[in-house]
C-alpha cells in the first residue's frame, strides 16, 4: 500500500506543477498510468467476448505494469457499457474493450444511439478480425447449410434461431433475406444462455461468436456449418464459408481498444505501444488463432478511420438484413 500511496502523492504534485507551469494535460499525465485501469467488456462473464478481453486485460498488465481489472457491463447491445465509457474521465483508466464492428452497426440499430460512436470514442488499438459462425446441435442431422436451409423452409415460421449480439444478429438477418426464409430470431443476453435451447433442438441453429462456438466445437456440442468471412479461418479450415455455401458475404467482426475522444493523444499511444507488444508475442498470436481470428495490428489513427468506414459499411449491412431499428 505504501509503493501506491507514494506513486499517487508523485502524481498529485506533477498534477500541481504543470498546472502551475502552464504544462498541457497530456504533459501533467505523463506518469501514466499510476492507478487501476479498468478494461470494460459489453458481455456477462464467461461469454466469448469476456474470454477475450480478460486474456489480453492480463497481458496487457504485464507489459504495462499496470493493475488491470476487468468490469462486465452487459445489456443493449453493448450501449450500455459504451455510454458508460463514454462519459467517463477521459484520462486512459476505462478502456471500452468490445467489438468496433457491433458499436457501428448500433449507430443504425437503434433509433437514437446514446453516443455518437465516432465522435465520442477514440479507438486507441485494434486487436484481432474474426467472424461469426452459423452452428447446430451434434445431435442434428443437418450437416450443411444447403440443408439448414432445406429444413427451414420446410418448417417456415415454426423454426425459430438464437443470436446474442449484433454480429450475430446481422449475420443471421442476412442469411434470411437471400434464402427467403421466416425463420423466427430468438434474442439472449449470452451465447451460454442459449445452450439449453440449442442442445434441446428448440433452437434450429445459432449465429455465434468463433471464441463460444469453437470452444462448443471441441468439446463435441456443436456442429460448425460456417462462417461469414470471405475466406476459411484458420483456427477452422474445414469449415467453408456462407459465400462457399451459395450466400455470399465478407462480414468480419474485430475487436478494438477505445477510450473516451478527449483521452490525451500521448495516453492513447501508449495503449496502443502495449498492445503492440502484446500481439507480437507468439502465444497471443496463437491464442487469437485458436479463437478464431486473425491478428490485426493498426495505429490509433488507422483504428479511427477504420470505424468510420465500418460505420457506413454497417449501414448497408442493417438495410440488406432489413433489421428494424429498436
Amino acid at each position: 500500500m505504501q509503493t501506491v500511496t507514494r506513486r499517487f502523492m508523485l502524481a498529485a504534485s506533477v498534477a500541481v506543477a504543470g498546472s502551475a507551469l502552464g504544462l498541457s494535460p497530456a504533459a501533467a499525465q505523463a506518469d501514466y498510468p499510476n492507478q487501476t485501469i479498468s478494461m470494460i467488456c459489453a458481455f456477462p462473464a464467461g461469454s466469448g467476448a469476456d474470454v477475450i478481453v480478460r486474456f489480453f486485460a492480463e497481458k496487457i498488465a504485464k507489459v504495462s505494469g499496470a493493475t488491470i481489472i476487468v468490469e462486465n457491463k452487459p445489456g443493449a447491445g453493448g450501449n450500455i457499457a459504451g455510454q458508460y465509457v463514454t462519459r467517463s474521465k477521459p484520462d486512459g483508466y476505462t478502456i471500452f474493450f468490445h467489438t468496433g464492428s457491433a458499436v457501428a452497426g448500433n449507430m443504425h440499430m437503434f433509433k437514437t444511439p446514446p453516443f455518437d460512436v465516432v465522435k465520442d470514442l477514440q479507438v486507441a488499438a485494434t486487436v484481432n478480425k474474426q467472424p461469426h459462425m452459423i452452428a447446430v446441435p451434434v445431435s442434428s442431422p443437418i450437416k450443411t447449410m444447403k440443408e439448414l436451409t432445406e429444413y427451414l423452409k420446410k418448417e417456415g415460421s415454426n423454426a425459430s434461431y438464437a443470436v446474442n449480439n449484433t454480429s450475430g444478429k446481422v449475420l443471421a438477418a442476412i442469411y434470411k433475406q437471400e434464402a427467403g426464409l421466416e425463420t423466427v430470431e430468438v434474442a439472449y443476453k449470452s451465447s451460454a444462455d442459449s445452450m439449453n435451447d440449442i442442445m434441446s433442438g428448440a433452437m434450429a441453429f445459432a449465429a455465434q461468436d468463433p471464441v463460444f462456438s469453437l470452444s462448443q466445437f471441441r468439446e463435441g456440442r456443436y456442429r460448425l456449418l460456417a462462417v461469414s468471412s470471405a475466406k476459411r479461418i484458420p483456427g477452422a479450415p474445414d469449415v467453408p464459408t456462407m459465400t462457399e455455401s451459395g450466400y455470399p458475404m465478407d462480414q468480419v467482426g474485430w475487436f478494438a481498444m477505445m477510450v473516451p475522444s478527449a483521452t490525451p493523444k500521448d495516453i492513447v499511444n501508449k495503449i496502443n505501444g502495449w498492445t503492440r507488444q502484446v500481439l507480437g508475442q507468439e502465444e497471443v498470436r496463437k491464442f487469437v488463432t485458436d479463437q478464431g481470428g486473425d491478428v490485426f495490428v493498426s495505429t490509433p489513427e488507422e483504428g479511427q478511420e477504420y470505424l468510420k468506414k465500418e460505420v457506413a459499411a454497417w449501414a448497408g449491412y442493417v438495410k440488406v438484413a432489413n433489421i428494424p431499428q429498436q
